[in-house]
């Protein structure tokens, strides 16, 4: 039984710290976060182009080299 009690002390007191921690937090306002979403999504679609121009340029390479 006194092992329970240890385990919900140590629960409790790990969310303590998580929250003071989180507390600590340097969160982006809006404005940042709308920014940074834009970065990403622009990343993501140039990543995606580069990986399509690639496999486009080594399946014609394939078919050539096999066909």
């Amino acid at each position: 039984m006194s092992e329970q009690n240890g385990e919900k002390k140590g629960a409790m007191q790990f969310l303590r710290e998580v929250r003071t921690e989180l507390n600590k937090v340097s969160w982006p306002t809006k404005q940042e976060l709308a920014s940074y979403t834009g970065v990403v999504g622009i990343a993501v679609v140039i990543v995606c182009a580069l990986i399509w121009v690639c496999d486009t340029a080594f399946s014609k390479l394939f078919r050539v080299i096999l066909g």
